[in-house]
């Protein structure tokens, strides 16, 4: 009866690393599409007046 005990302890400690591991790859995924976001959505600085430009 022990010996039942192991094998079916074993998977449940993988299942569990592997749900954190996949918590922290979604929030380190997470992390950076909010950087990709936010450096995509700064345009290139224009002046105003367009003074630049011949």
């Amino acid at each position: 009866m022990s010996q039942e005990a192991v094998p079916s302890s074993q998977p449940k400690g993988l299942l569990q690393q592997m749900e954190e591991l996949m918590a922290a790859l979604n929030a380190d995924l997470s992390q950076l599409d909010a950087d990709f976001q936010q450096s995509t959505e700064r345009p290139a600085p224009v002046p105003a007046d367009g003074s630049d430009r011949a």
